[in-house]
């Protein structure tokens, strides 16, 4: 991007500043005029033709001067050697390169404008009192010196204007980067949601569909208790797909419902037990962690018996609780080969990646992989910090 590249002038700005370059020429311009009257009774032709025709051409050039600053500053001041009424022209033509801030295309345009101004003091025949050298000097060099001002305070006020629009810019572009990233989260949240709630009982579902499919030695009732249990786990995955919905279309301000925790852990193998799973759990756990470590053991515990459900069926679960406060909660979740094989379904691939995602959240480490015996073991060491020993420090 140009820095140095002025914005284009709209009609109104272009005009307002030609008329006041008019303006200050005509004063000069009439000044001179009435001197020549009153030394010279005339003023001459080329007071009344040609000078008026020179600035009329400065000023036109003067619409070219953001295109071509330079070239248009020292032309300008140049003519206006054979013209008093471009005296406005030429400080307009100043200012305007010396918005720019660069200081030797600065210096060279101011000097062209005051060494104009002294051949211009001979193009007519006034006659000046003696000693009046300093004032032939100093007058252009004054005006000048203004003109450089008022163009070099305008350039800082564009370089200052276009910064607060670059910043503001950058910090919409910013805003968006992160609004962009809070909806990726955000469906990433869902997303692990989603499959916490609803992979898990889907997957019973399925596998006691499946046992009814392939089954077809099975008693009345128990092909009324299989059918009992399918129903009831459809139902109780509806209402829990309910509930994620509804924190979703909730008021931000409204408090989520309570999330599982390490003590909900017994009623999730009592209810994989009533589905037909085959489901121990041994758990020496003294004490109660914080909710994030217990909220994230529930679901490895989950994640575990949902996998055991859906690629080992009819495998035996041995889920594995021990930790204390003050060192770690170690969760073992181990299932032995499948003695039927496994229905084709569907994979999301987010189960595992969402898990190691919240094991690493919570501080800890996840390792997952197959055993000799044709089994699989998922297991988890959460940190557990004593809150005792975090209060006494």
């Amino acid at each position: 991007m140009n820095t140095d590249a002025a914005p284009r002038l709209g009609w109104w700005q272009q005009t307002w500043r030609l008329a006041a370059a008019v303006g200050v020429g005509v004063l000069a311009w009439l000044s001179t005029g009435a001197v020549l009257h009153w030394q010279s009774d005339g003023t001459g032709s080329w007071f009344l033709t040609g000078d008026p025709l020179v600035a009329l051409g400065c000023l036109t050039a003067l619409v070219w001067r953001r295109r071509f600053p330079l070239a248009v500053a020292m032309t300008v001041a140049i003519a206006s050697t054979a013209s008093t009424l471009a005296t406005g022209a030429a400080l307009l033509a100043l200012g305007s390169i010396s918005a720019r801030r660069r200081p030797v295309e600065i210096g060279v345009v101011g000097l062209a404008y005051v060494t104009a101004s002294q051949f211009a003091i001979g193009l007519y025949p006034v006659e000046r009192p003696p000693g009046s050298l300093w004032y032939q000097l100093a007058f252009p060099a004054l005006t000048a010196g203004i003109a450089v001002a008022v163009g070099m305070a305008v350039g800082a006020r564009r370089v200052e204007v276009r910064s607060l629009r670059e910043r503001a810019e950058s910090a919409e572009r910013e805003q968006t980067a992160r609004a962009a990233q809070a909806r990726a989260l955000e469906r990433n949240r869902i997303a692990r949601e989603m499959h916490d709630v609803l992979a898990h009982r889907i997957s019973l579902v399925a596998m006691q569909a499946g046992v009814l499919g392939h089954r077809g030695d099975l008693a009345a009732e128990e092909n009324r208790v299989l059918v009992r249990s399918i129903a009831e786990g459809s139902h109780q995955a509806l209402e829990e797909l309910r509930d994620v919905l509804g924190v979703l279309r909730a008021d931000p301000d409204r408090p989520e419902p309570p999330q599982p925790s390490l003590d909900l852990i017994p009623d999730l193998v009592a209810d994989a037990r009533t589905s037909g799973l085959d489901v121990t759990l041994t758990t020496t756990v003294t004490g109660t962690p914080s909710d994030l470590v217990g909220r994230t053991c529930y679901r490895i515990v989950q994640e575990g018996l949902t996998n055991a459900a859906k690629h080992a069926p009819g495998a035996r679960i041995h889920i594995t609780l021990d930790g204390t406060a003050g060192d770690q909660l170690d969760v073992s979740v181990r299932n032995s080969a499948a003695t039927t094989k496994p229905a084709r379904s569907p994979a999301s691939g987010f189960g595992l990646l969402g898990l190691t995602e919240r094991v690493d959240l919570a501080g800890g480490k996840l390792d997952h992989h197959p055993t000799p015996d044709d089994g699989y073991l998922l297991t988890a060491q959460l940190p557990w910090p004593d809150p005792t020993h975090e209060k006494r420090t």
